[in-house]
């Protein structure tokens, strides 16, 4: 790898070079997790578990197994961080395990749709709440305003995370408080109301009626609540920024999943003692209907912690994303120029700009639940192949030290529950997103083998990316060790 201009070395950079400065701290880094997990889900998945489930009481328990779900991830995941310590989360274990074309086919779901995809469904999101206080009259909001925004918002993203790293986190500490905030609200209003009488606590006493016995629909409820819990893996993505990270990445994690799957079963009784099961499919904005219900003049502050709430999610995304377009550019599976930080801000600027402009073209046809379903079956396919890295790793090289290892059973247990939700969906209740799935790996397939296995790469692209690299003032970086 080239080096580039002296002077973005810092503490743990390997040598001369531009690096990523290490500036993420413990509470920044919980606030990173807890900033990704936290987001549109809990204000617009609840809608779609209860879909799928049929009651109250299996929609409380599919939450609770999400989190569970996500922290046993979360463990196996801590293992192969503190094993291979380097930017590129999933991508980076499955290459250093399985290879280059496996890490391909990951990059190029997640770089070329699903980061993308994460922005544009938060942006939505983020969107369909801002303006839902200017459309109270009305059964809808224009669509067309609604892109208008969340387009407003992916480029005032771009231009935060390309001007500073720093101020990016900065803005994930700020929106992470509101969204925690937020939370918290909707909890204490809905212990206040059944503190009240005023609770619809029959929703709560036959808690269980009407749930479904379909295992494809149980299988769409996970994908709905594993949403909102999507983000538990975000600080893989950015461990060459991560002070310590050994240490720091396995307490993050402990700390910000209980925290967030605690907030996320109360927030969902809180909806239930407010909302009949009628009212919550009902909704546009979920949250907003609840505010109406219990806080009366002081309604308005919901909407405005949501905005920022997902703000702060999709700036997560944004920030996480774009490290894994910026690794696998080092590895050659992306264009060079990805690889290339900007040579005063240090930012993976070309990185950002490409998710930036994905997430744009995603916004134009956007639907949120369709948007969310395609991911989950995406990431779950990804976390099953990560987590078999782990079993691999055990198997085949067993001298390597470890200074963090988890129970065999937690890896084995989590498997099976990714082929689980992958599978069960499909075989169910088939969609039409599972059939986009395959086809998008089939064409991962012809790409890897013509750009990056055969290396055909026009001379034309070369030299545009030649001046592109002149235009944004980026230069290569050297790796941390």
């Amino acid at each position: 790898m080239d080096s580039g201009k002296d002077g973005g070395h810092r503490d743990g950079a390997a040598g001369p070079g531009l690096t990523l400065h290490r500036q993420i701290g413990l509470g920044s880094a919980v606030s990173l997790v807890t900033g990704c997990m936290v987001g549109s889900g809990i204000f617009m998945s609840p809608q779609g578990v209860l879909v799928y489930m049929g009651s109250p009481g299996a929609s409380l328990v599919v939450w609770a197994l999400c989190g569970f779900l996500a922290m046993l991830g979360a463990l196996c995941y801590a293992e192969l961080g503190a094993l291979f310590p380097e930017a590129g989360g999933e991508y980076a274990y499955i290459l250093r395990t399985f290879g280059s074309l496996p890490a391909f086919l990951v990059i190029y779901m997640f770089v070329l749709v699903g980061r993308p995809a994460g922005v544009a469904a938060l942006s939505l999101s983020l969107a369909e709440y801002a303006l839902a206080p200017f459309y109270l009259g009305c059964h809808s909001v224009p669509q067309a305003m609604v892109k208008s925004v969340a387009a407003s918002c992916i480029l005032l993203l771009t231009l935060a995370n390309s001007w500073s790293s720093r101020l990016a986190t900065t803005l994930t500490n700020v929106c992470s408080a509101a969204k925690v905030f937020s939370l918290l609200v909707i909890v204490a209003g809905g212990a206040m109301v059944l503190g009240q009488g005023r609770g619809r606590t029959e929703a709560l006493l036959f808690a269980f009626h009407n749930t479904t016995q379909q295992a494809g629909r149980v299988g769409m409820a996970f994908y709905q609540g594993l949403w909102s819990f999507d983000g538990w893996n975000s600080i893989h993505y950015v461990v060459e920024e991560l002070r310590s990270p050994r240490r720091n990445l396995v307490l993050a994690l402990t700390v910000a999943i209980p925290l967030v799957t605690s907030l996320y079963v109360l927030v969902n009784v809180s909806y239930f003692l407010v909302l009949s099961p009628r009212e919550i499919l009902s909704s546009e904005a979920l949250a907003v209907s609840w505010g109406n219900q219990v806080l009366g003049s002081w309604a308005w502050l919901i909407p405005v912690a949501v905005a920022l709430s997902m703000l702060g999610s999709a700036n997560v995304v944004f920030f996480s994303g774009s490290r894994v377009c910026y690794a696998a550019a080092r590895q050659g599976h992306m264009p060079r120029l990805m690889s290339m930080v900007h040579v005063r801000h240090l930012t993976p600027a070309p990185a950002l700009m490409f998710t930036a402009a994905v997430a744009l073209v995603l916004v134009i046809p956007g639907d949120f639940r369709t948007i969310v379903n395609f991911l989950s079956s995406v990431s779950w396919l990804t976390y099953g192949a990560t987590i078999s890295c782990l079993l691999y790793l055990r198997i085949k090289m067993k001298s390597l030290p470890r200074t963090y290892k988890v129970p065999t059973f937690i890896p084995a247990v989590m498997i099976l529950a990714a082929l689980c939700l992958v599978l069960v969906p499909i075989i169910d209740h088939p969609r039409i997103e599972f059939l986009y799935v395959f086809l998008f790996l089939l064409s991962g397939c012809l790409a890897y083998f013509l750009f990056v296995y055969f290396q055909c790469y026009p001379q034309c692209l070369q030299i545009a990316a030649l001046h592109l690299q002149l235009l944004l003032e980026v230069a290569p970086t050297t790796e941390h060790h």
